[in-house]
């Protein structure tokens, strides 16, 4: 085990994150108000900085005469998931490109059906609404693996720190990132603490709910077979279930379109066959070193891509659990090494908040207010003018 995750570890159990599961209800009740309560900072910050690149949006829709609900509940990849909670999945692989849904994975698509049948409003408007709870589930569950490593603070920059990510917009549309993000952070907090079967369970509905599901699967699987488990059995159970979510979807396509490789023919449909980065490479020398006016998302994207690629080199050297850098350095072996679109990567990595740990740490122990106070006040407001060009401005997806 790595020193991180010893950093503190004479916290006593009240004041810690909960996974869950586990104890009487009173006494869930009791742990989860008093986590919460803990968290409350870092929850309110990060409603502070989102609802700042809202109204940025909505005052940008305004200008541009358009609705800031339709621009987050039914744009772009929206639509594809309101599609198959309507209508289903393909039975056929075709041979049209961008167009088999069959590349998008099904728990969101089946929770927006499931929930809207049993409320009122439309699919759209439950899509949006899931998608901004599962924010807060996703700050809170971030906050936990920062406040468990480095305490309350670091944790606290942490999340605020992942609300104000250039392409953070997204954790409030209809798309997946919000519900990958918090089932990633929590299987990595129940990795911390020691729950492997919530790991587990968390990891294969990740699994479920996005290509880089496999990125939350390995960490949970590497985790549990280093040998500071061995002779664990829950661990082992962990290891090979963790998996089983991404594994059963390929295996299902698959056996839909009759062929072993289905989910990989899918996915060549879509152009998104992985290269080993040299498409990454290509776009990153095109952009930033040959073109002469690049497109502003574009810059945007390529030194965002630089810049994790740094951070998970600094997540290193500062020794991070094994958990946390087998997730963000599979995540960012997928993204960077897909020979896919480019333009949607950043989106991509959003679920790697793990990547900002060193930035949260830096900020949480310094003792200068107003450094902390400048630099999440100027990334809110860049975080809120790059959302909204990305929605208004920017003709592709985001």
């Amino acid at each position: 085990m790595s020193p991180a995750a010893t950093v503190r570890p004479t916290v006593p159990a009240s004041r810690r994150p909960p996974a869950p599961g586990g104890g009487d209800a009173t006494g869930v009740r009791d742990r989860l108000r008093r986590a919460l309560r803990r968290a409350a900072p870092a929850l309110l910050g990060y409603l502070a900085v989102r609802l700042c690149g809202l109204l940025v949006l909505a005052r940008w829709v305004h200008l541009k005469h358009h609705g800031v609900w339709p621009t987050l509940a039914t744009s772009w990849d929206s639509g594809w998931y309101l599609g198959i909670a309507d209508h289903g999945y393909a039975d056929a692989l075709g041979t049209q490109f961008n167009a088999n849904n069959l590349a998008f994975f099904p728990l969101y698509p089946v929770l927006i059906k499931a929930v809207a049948g049993v409320t009122p409003g439309s699919r759209a408007t439950v899509a949006l609404v899931l998608a901004v709870v599962f924010s807060f589930v996703a700050a809170w569950g971030t906050f936990a693996v920062g406040d468990r490593l480095y305490g309350r603070r670091t944790g606290t920059v942490l999340t605020v720190l992942w609300g104000v990510l250039p392409v953070a917009i997204v954790q409030w549309m209809g798309y997946t990132e919000s519900l990958f993000t918090a089932l990633a952070a929590w299987a990595l907090y129940a990795v911390l603490t020691g729950r492997w079967l919530w790991a587990a369970s968390l990891a294969s509905l990740a699994g479920l709910t996005r290509p880089t599901g496999i990125a939350v699967a390995a960490a949970v699987s590497v985790a549990a077979l280093l040998p500071s488990c061995r002779g664990n059995r829950r661990a082992l159970v962990g290891a090979l279930v963790a998996p089983l979510g991404w594994l059963a979807y390929v295996a299902w396509v698959g056996f839909r379109m009759g062929r072993p490789d289905g989910y990989f023919a899918v996915q060549k449909l879509w152009r998104n066959e992985w290269d080993g980065g040299a498409t990454t490479l290509l776009r990153l020398r095109q952009y930033l070193v040959y073109m002469a006016r690049p497109q502003l998302f574009l810059v945007i994207v390529s030194l965002m891509l630089i810049v994790s690629v740094g951070l998970y080199l600094l997540c290193l050297a500062d020794r991070q659990p094994p958990a946390l850098l087998v997730f963000t350095g599979v995540l960012l072996l997928v993204v960077l090494g897909s020979g896919g679109v480019y333009f949607p990567r950043t989106r991509f990595l959003l679920p790697g908040f793990p990547l900002l740990l060193p930035i949260a740490l830096a900020l949480a122990r310094t003792r200068r207010t107003a450094v902390v106070a400048v630099v999440l006040g100027t990334s809110t407001l860049s975080s809120a003018w790059v959302g909204a060009y990305m929605l208004l401005v920017w003709k592709g997806p985001p």
